[in-house]
């Protein structure tokens, strides 16, 4: 049975730095260590200031070796997260955490030079630098989640011509 989530979107929240900084530290022990931890980043739009957004948070540790995540889906657990595989991204490690039925954070593993690694830190980081463009992008997402409020699938599918563009422009911007 699958169960149907209130799709929300709401304003930016600048707690949601310290959501990610206090759930970096767990997620880093948890994923096999710092020997296999590279870096572990803030991305989507709680990772924006004055973005709205599903308040989410978003986090994507990189690492060395992707196939050591696949041995820490156990301890991943112990902190809340179900283990969702590649979920659809390939060399992607996904997680989902809901606390009190609510989701909370997702959690996107990919390895060091991973271009989908590339394409998130760069969107993300074009957004922080073009307010016109975040303004642009923020905008449907509150317009697609009043007409959607119970279709995640058709809010996505809104926002993916979009995120298209922004990724493409974020890109070329991030070679400069």
């Amino acid at each position: 049975m699958t169960v149907r989530r209130q799709l929300e979107v709401v304003a930016h929240d600048p707690a949601w730095a310290q959501a990610f900084v206090s759930e970096a530290s767990r997620l880093c022990v948890a994923l096999a260590g710092e020997d296999n931890v590279l870096a572990i980043h803030h991305i989507g739009s709680t990772a924006v200031a004055g973005i709205a957004a599903k308040p989410i948070i978003d986090i994507m540790p990189v690492v060395r070796d992707i196939a050591l995540v696949d041995d820490a889906n156990a301890a991943m657990h112990a902190l809340g997260y179900e283990a969702m595989g590649e979920l659809g991204i390939a060399g992607r490690r996904y997680f989902r955490k809901d606390t009190n039925g609510k989701r909370t954070h997702h959690v996107h593993v990919f390895a060091e030079g991973s271009a989908h690694m590339i394409r998130h830190l760069a969107f993300r980081d074009y957004l922080r630098v073009h307010p016109e463009d975040a303004a642009r992008y923020s905008a449907l997402k509150q317009q697609l989640a009043a007409a959607h409020s119970q279709d995640i699938e058709a809010y996505m599918a809104g926002k993916d011509g979009l995120i298209k563009e922004l990724e493409q422009t974020a890109l070329v911007w991030t070679q400069r």
